[in-house]
């Protein structure tokens, strides 16, 4: 039985920066993902987001990212990933959907489908792509019209002619009505009022991800950082604003029923798609034989460094580090983090191998 020294779950942005940093450092391991080909999520991401359009891409190590234009993203990054796996020879397997990660002993054993991999270690780099969020509200089952979430955005196009129901606060659903309200008609509810934020500086970013960070060394589940910093608008978003789409925001309805949804004031609004832009939940649900979850239901992370963004190391066992989780939620985040986690792979095989001396 071949036993890796780490492991890494997920190739997005995060899994290949870890994945290099443990090659630097000499550390036997293998990265196995879920989808098809290289891309991670910018591969099921929708066909009019355009490189001008994503929030930002930071650079991998040693690989300077794409740079802006009208180019599909979801054809760019991919491209670059999978370039950027080849240049410096990566141990990718794909497809490899984990099933379970148990602990066995010293070791940990990776399960997916009837394939099995064993390891001393483990970077989980799984992001939220596959946890869609939908929240439950009465009557959806309902609605005659069409439900989607961001994962099922098929583009602006789609929606020509129809009345279109935009829930959520977060920066997806700023985008959408921004593509969608100078094409038809649209609506915005959110549960809470926006937060619009007047100018963006690295200080405020950083005292953002600094909360986040606190809420994961507390074991609380991880916010979203736009839900710390406020949203913004890009300049094609400009045109939605002046028609006062953002203005004319609601607050959550109360219930949906076939033709539309209706307010606790008894106000009914007739839509033809509800466009959930509702965001996702971490995908760590194969680590639950693992129990790394506190009471408070979230995950805790120690820093590995100075850095917030070096949040990785999971309190309750230290043999599994987390990128892309929490703080490290970003794409410059996750190249700091899977540094930080190749490095706290090091220390632990390091220390396992003194108390075996």
């Amino acid at each position: 039985m071949h036993v890796s020294d780490s492991l890494v779950i997920g190739a997005g942005q995060a899994g290949l920066s870890a994945s290099f940093h443990l090659r630097r450092l000499g550390i036997d391991h293998v990265v196995l993902d879920a989808d098809e080909g290289p891309g991670g999520a910018w591969q099921h991401r929708w066909d009019s987001l355009s490189m001008d359009d994503v929030h930002g891409v930071a650079d991998l190590p040693d690989g300077p990212a794409p740079g802006r234009g009208g180019d599909r993203a979801n054809v760019v990054i991919p491209g670059w990933f999978g370039a950027y796996e080849r240049a410096f020879d990566l141990p990718v397997l794909r497809p490899v959907r984990v099933d379970r990660v148990e602990s066995a002993g010293d070791l940990l054993v990776v399960r997916a489908d009837a394939r099995t991999w064993t390891t001393r270690t483990l970077v989980n780099a799984t992001g939220t792509w596959t946890r869609p969020f939908v929240p439950s509200y009465p009557g959806a089952e309902t609605f005659l019209g069409e439900q989607l979430h961001t994962v099922d955005y098929p583009g602006p196009e789609h929606f020509a002619g129809k009345r279109v129901l935009v829930v959520g606060g977060g920066a997806s659903a700023v985008q959408f009505l921004g593509e969608l309200a100078p094409l038809t008609d649209v609506l915005w509810v959110t549960r809470r009022p926006p937060v619009w934020r007047e100018e963006w500086g690295e200080h405020a970013g950083r005292d953002a991800i600094t909360l986040v960070q606190q809420r994961v060394a507390a074991g609380l589940p991880p916010a979203s950082v736009v839900s710390v910093t406020g949203l913004g608008l890009r300049p094609q978003e400009q045109e939605a604003a002046r028609l006062g789409v953002y203005d004319a925001r609601r607050p959550m309805f109360e219930r949906i029923e076939p033709d539309g949804v209706r307010w606790a004031d008894g106000s009914f609004e007739p839509v033809d798609v509800i466009l959930w832009a509702t965001g996702f939940r971490p995908a760590v649900t194969h680590l639950a034989p693992l129990r790394l979850r506190s009471p408070l239901g979230g995950i805790a992370l120690e820093m590995v460094g100075k850095d917030v963004q070096t949040a990785v190391t999971s309190v309750v066992d230290p043999r599994v580090q987390l990128v892309g989780y929490g703080p490290s939620a970003s794409t410059i985040g996750g190249n700091r983090a899977g540094r930080a986690a190749a490095l706290a792979v090091r220390r632990h095989l390091r220390e396992r191998s003194t108390l075996s001396a």
